[in-house]
């Protein structure tokens, strides 16, 4: 029972993700943050799983070093953004302008 409420959990956590990244999608820095918490439940998920059926956690490792290589893409182009543009707006980003 107690891992059925751990998935139910997790689930909610990414469909909160995913509602918070197509509604505030004003800010980038608000939709990386959304992006992170959908990791984080994915994260979770995984976790639980694999230790419901005793596997391995190597793979928990591999996962948590591609979520913070794109924690890090994602600061990159913020800053970059930033630099270039002054804010985080996707409306003042235009692709046209160099």
């Amino acid at each position: 029972m107690l891992i059925f409420l751990n998935i139910i959990l997790s689930v909610i956590i990414f469909i909160s993700g995913i509602l918070v990244f197509s509604f505030k999608r004003k800010h980038l820095l608000c939709t990386l943050l959304s992006l992170e918490f959908i990791v984080l439940s994915l994260f979770y998920l995984i976790f639980n799983y694999l230790l419901n059926y005793e596997y391995e956690m190597f793979f928990m490792m591999i996962f948590l070093v591609f979520s913070v290589c794109e924690g890090v893409l994602g600061l990159s182009i913020l800053v970059s953004m930033v630099r270039t543009h002054g804010n985080d707006y996707f409306q003042s980003f235009n692709i046209l302008r160099c």
